[in-house]
């Protein structure tokens, strides 16, 4: 039966994808287990569903505004795509029950956790770039294969077992691999290869997790149409303050997975929220005729 709180979270969740760019993994599966109170297999195995369909929506504006680096993804998904379909097999070995629950709470708590602070990280990086202008766009990259393969691999075992990672945790390891590639590019390249791993991540919960086609459905009606409209309010730079706002309930819910107490969520959100704030880009004036603006364009 259709549940319309389910599309509200999806709506909710989606608005907030499309708007600050950050994974929906992250989001919705601690939404899923917190707030529904559905089993952990099942949150990952729908999410993952759920992100199958939506993650072309943002690929194809990259691959419109050749804004992907074709040879990396070819060397992501390599290394991505078997690793993801084997997480879903390692969760899907688990089964059920009360403590397998417990410890797939911890396993998403701790990708959380890692979500929030590879969110920082790419704060921090995308705050130096801009400052020193030093990134271009047809700058050349030397790509490295078995580099690159070893982090569709990390990247691809985080998805398949946590659905977490896709958005967070590989563009933190491009960023270390390859810094001087162009933001937008990092954001694009992500995507695209985010869709051949998750298909096989998919693929693996459809055999051996707990993939609910209802439940996907019911998030997506709320989804597809979220992203659609915090893209259009991202375009319109309106995600800046998101951020931190959502980078505290990310943390927050990692802290509650991870069963530690009320005083110390409340004390690890406020952190988050005065970290994030002030790891903000400032904004800028714009360039005058004399100056042509050369900054970097944000990435949301």
């Amino acid at each position: 039966m259709f549940d319309p709180s389910l599309a509200l979270a999806g709506l909710l969740v989606g608005f907030l994808v499309g708007l600050t760019g950050m994974g929906g993994g992250a989001l919705l599966t601690p939404l899923l287990v917190l707030v529904f109170k559905v089993s952990p297999l099942t949150a990952i195995s729908s999410d993952l569903l759920t992100s199958l369909v939506m993650k072309p929506v943002g690929a194809a504006v990259h691959a419109r505004r050749r804004t992907v680096h074709w040879r990396l993804t070819g060397w992501l998904v390599l290394g991505g795509v078997p690793a993801g379909f084997l997480g879903a097999v390692i969760v899907g070995m688990l089964g059920k029950g009360v403590g397998v629950e417990d410890r797939l709470k911890v396993v998403i708590g701790i990708a959380l956790v890692a979500s929030v602070l590879t969110t920082l990280f790419r704060q921090v990086m995308d705050r130096r770039a801009r400052r020193d202008n030093a990134v271009d766009h047809d700058v050349p990259i030397d790509v490295r294969p078995v580099r690159t393969v070893l982090i569709g691999v990390v990247g691809g075992l985080a998805v398949g077992m946590t659905s977490v990672g896709a958005g967070s945790l590989i563009i933190a390891m491009l960023l270390l691999a390859y810094p001087q590639l162009h933001p937008s590019r990092l954001v694009g390249t992500d995507i695209v290869q985010a869709i051949p791993l998750v298909a096989a991540a998919t693929l693996g919960h459809l055999f051996f997790g707990d993939v609910q086609v209802g439940l996907a459905v019911a998030l997506l009606a709320g989804a597809l149409p979220g992203v659609w409209l915090g893209a259009v309010a991202s375009s319109a730079g309106s995600g800046r303050l998101i951020k931190p706002v959502v980078t505290a309930v990310l943390l927050a819910s990692a802290l509650a997975l991870l069963g530690v107490g009320q005083a110390g969520v409340l004390i690890g959100t406020a952190i988050a929220v005065v970290v994030t704030v002030a790891l903000l880009p400032r904004r800028q004036q714009p360039a005058t005729p004399a100056e042509p603006d050369r900054r970097l364009d944000p990435v949301s």
